[in-house]
């Protein structure tokens, strides 16, 4: 078990975090990581058609079925406190005030690396914002003139997972993750998403497809370590390392 290690996910929407960065929540909550998860919104306007179908559909409604949702697969996850601001999307936007809550949250974290979306996604651009916001919130946590007194962060890693559609987002992953160990997990939280259920079966294939990638990359037919599913991210910061 890995001591006092701490990881911060900031999803534009409700169900984001478990479709990209799902399994490596999984993982380092078992390797005891406590992972926070802020969602900034439910992305009830924008994700929730199938919902918005039914007859006599309200926000709140939207709003409560998302909540519930997210809350379940938060739990099927092993997610240590998951955040949700309900800051509505379709647009998502934030006020000066919420990026200040958001870098209260940052701060309180400590975070040993943190997850967000594509830098670009002209499908939704609610995703980029809310990388722009993870970035911004990032360099304000760091500031040591923000809330004097306060811990300010250290330089965490922010690694964006995968979009929905990675040859239009301009999204290159040069990191792949073994999550076959907690495969089982995801796809439980996969499942708590009723309300798009059309991704359920895509994304367990983007798991398959990445986790050949993974192979090739370990090492491929010359000693490569077998894994059934992966997760890719693209680092924005160069790491330091002792070792390659």
């Amino acid at each position: 078990m890995t001591e006092n290690k701490t990881a911060l996910v900031i999803s534009a929407h409700a169900a984001d975090f478990v479709w990209r960065c799902g399994g490596a929540i999984a993982l380092h909550a078992a390797k005891g990581y406590a992972v926070t998860v802020v969602c900034l919104s439910f992305g009830e306007r924008g994700e929730s058609a199938k919902l918005w179908k039914e007859p006599g559909m309200t926000l709140d409604r939207v709003k409560d079925a998302r909540r519930a949702e997210s809350e379940k697969a938060a739990q099927a996850l092993g997610v240590h406190d998951l955040i949700e601001l309900d800051l509505g999307d379709y647009p998502l936007h934030l006020e000066r005030e919420d990026k200040f809550r958001l870098v209260e949250v940052i701060r309180k974290v400590q975070p040993s690396f943190m997850l967000s979306h594509s830098r670009f996604d002209p499908y939704n651009t609610d995703h980029m914002y809310a990388t722009q916001v993870a970035l911004e919130c990032r360099m304000i946590a760091q500031a040591w003139g923000h809330e004097p007194g306060q811990k300010v962060l250290g330089a965490p890693q922010l690694y964006l997972f995968e979009p929905h559609q990675t040859e239009q987002m301009g999204w290159k992953p040069d990191t792949f993750l073994d999550i076959t160990p907690v495969w089982d997990r995801k796809r439980a939280a996969i499942e708590c998403m009723a309300g798009q259920e059309h991704l359920w079966d895509y994304y367990t294939r983007v798991a398959e497809n990445r986790a050949n990638h993974f192979m090739r990359n370990s090492g491929g037919q010359s000693g490569g370590r077998k894994a059934k599913y992966a997760e890719g991210f693209q680092s924005i910061f160069p790491r330091t390392v002792d070792e390659l």
